[in-house]
């Protein structure tokens, strides 16, 4: 029998690529970071391999992923927790060119909550410059090994939304032995 009964500490470059192709397949969500910066939860919608998203007015916000050629893309699971971090090539769809025309009515079909038909929203992504991004995977995704130990998690980004508690309402008074 051999020492090492077939097992390799090589990584098959085979196996990844399925594994990135069904985590695009299967995604809503992905978390895009940008230059090193935050990564951002964003809505997005698969198609042929790649991942399309929609930032700008009155959409959702990613600083500085409109003028990026390439991001740093984490997909999760059916359980919810991540499974696969990859680079991602960036390209930025311009209106009226055949992509667009092809590709944004895809894409508002799927936007839930649109205010009005779908050909009025291509038009105001197109007349307000929001950015349509294609995020194709680029190069070799980070391996299980690569992946931090730790959560990740941060402390929460301030926003305008952000408010102070109020002490809660009580009907009685609470008495005190």
């Amino acid at each position: 029998m051999r020492e090492d009964a077939g097992v390799s500490d090589e990584v098959d470059e085979r196996i990844t690529p399925p594994l990135v192709e069904e985590a695009v397949k299967k995604a809503a969500v992905a978390w895009v970071a940008v230059a090193g910066g935050p990564a951002y939860a964003l809505w997005c919608l698969p198609l042929e391999g790649a991942l399309l998203v929609v930032t700008g007015p009155g959409e959702q916000s990613a600083p500085g992923l409109a003028d990026a050629t390439e991001a740093q893309v984490t997909l999760r699971g059916d359980h919810g927790g991540r499974i696969v971090t990859w680079q991602a090539r960036v390209t930025r769809l311009t209106p009226g060119t055949e992509e667009w025309n092809a590709t944004a009515p895809l894409v508002a079909a799927k936007r839930l909550n649109a205010p009005g038909p779908s050909a009025d929203l291509i038009e105001r992504w197109a007349a307000e410059g929001c950015a349509l991004n294609r995020l194709e995977p680029a190069g070799t995704p980070v391996s299980g090994s690569d992946l931090p130990a730790d959560s990740l998690a941060e402390v929460p980004r301030d926003a305008p939304v952000v408010r102070a508690t109020r002490k809660p309402f009580r009907l009685h008074k609470v008495r005190r032995r």
